[in-house]
């Protein structure tokens, strides 16, 4: 009986993800996450279904947000109804618990410490083949209240080298800022501000990193 019930329950919570999702991952194995990651979002952080990023139907794009929780992914992953291939932390895509979920969702491992141009290949070659690359320009988490971090080139780099645009996004209104594996499960208001794509032709253009700093680092007006 226990086994019954248990695999009734395991059947019910991939059938309401697979009935939600909207994007396809490679399969019904990993499509059901992305069902969840969708009600998760709007439930518990009011994020609206009509939020979505204007990406194109096919064809190579990149997408950048400012970084303050772990809630972050997902919020991007629910604005979406493509795949995003998430560039993330060695030590982060490696922790044991949660290192099968990254690998299904194709995130590119960036190794900080020793050759992180090797996830910028793997990053460009993914464009190339027509994929639609999501990343952290900060680098971490980083607050508004945190002292001034630069943002990283890579991302410059490989609209450049890609000929992808660059779709910025400001995150506000999470209430577990600087929180990794809290945040997602707490209830909050969202807002994303998905500002218009920027085409780069410059692999070492400053003033695309600043266009995009001020896209992501500037506070959306939420007075109303």
């Amino acid at each position: 009986m226990g086994w019954w019930i248990a695999g009734l329950s395991i059947s019910l919570v991939v059938g309401i993800g697979l009935f939600h999702a909207r994007t396809d991952w490679g399969g019904a194995h990993v499509n059901w996450l992305d069902g969840w990651t969708r009600l998760i979002c709007r439930y518990l952080h009011g994020v609206k279904s009509e939020t979505q990023l204007d990406l194109p139907v096919t064809g190579p794009a990149i997408v950048v947000a400012n970084h303050v929780s772990g809630l972050d992914p997902l919020l991007l992953i629910a604005a979406s109804r493509r795949p995003l291939r998430f560039l993330i932390a060695t030590e982060e895509y490696q922790r044991p618990v949660v290192h099968w979920l990254f690998r299904l969702a194709g995130c590119i491992p960036v190794d900080r410490k020793g050759r992180p141009e090797q996830a910028l290949r793997t990053a460009r070659r993914a464009l190339e083949r027509g994929e639609v690359i999501a990343l952290f320009p900060h680098g971490k988490i980083h607050l508004d209240s945190d002292p001034p971090r630069p943002i990283k080139g890579g991302v410059v780099r490989l609209a450049a080298w890609s000929g992808a645009a660059v779709y910025p996004v400001r995150i506000d209104g999470v209430k577990a800022e600087g929180q990794v594996f809290m945040a997602p499960f707490t209830p909050d208001r969202v807002t994303l501000t998905l500002h218009p794509a920027l085409q780069i032709t410059e692999p070492a253009s400053k003033i695309s990193l600043e266009h995009i700093r001020q896209a992501i680092e500037t506070p959306a007006d939420l007075s109303y």
